[in-house]
This record gives structure tokens, C-alpha cells and sequence, in this order.
């Protein structure tokens, strides 16, 4: 695999603290919902940013 440069590691970056911070949020908006339909959906959108996060990390290494 190529190097990568600066500017796709500052983006990369970038965007895991943006998945990050999407799960966090997600969850945490599961935790609080009393819809289960509602808290289901939430949970799923959680597991789709840990899913892109964990992506993007493995293309760190």
C-alpha cells in the first residue's frame, strides 16, 4: 500500500474524530429512548459509524 500523505492523514483524522464523536452520540441517544423502534434505529446508526471509524483506523495500519 502507498504512503499516505499529510493531507489524507489530517482527513482521515478528521473523520474519525467526526465517527467517533457520531457514535458517542448515537448511544447515548439510544440509552434515552423509550420507543424501542427508536431506540433499535439509534443503535444501528451507532454500529454504522463504529463500522466506518474501524475502516478508516485499519487504514492507518
Amino acid at each position: 500500500m502507498a504512503e499516505l500523505t499529510s493531507k489524507e492523514l489530517s482527513a482521515i483524522s478528521d473523520q474519525l474524530s467526526k465517527e467517533e464523536t457520531m457514535v458517542k452520540k448515537y448511544k447515548m441517544y439510544a440509552e434515552k429512548m423509550t420507543d424501542p423502534q427508536l431506540k433499535t434505529k439509534c443503535e444501528q446508526i451507532a454500529a454504522k459509524h463504529q463500522n466506518h471509524y474501524t475502516r478508516l483506523l485499519s487504514q492507518l495500519g
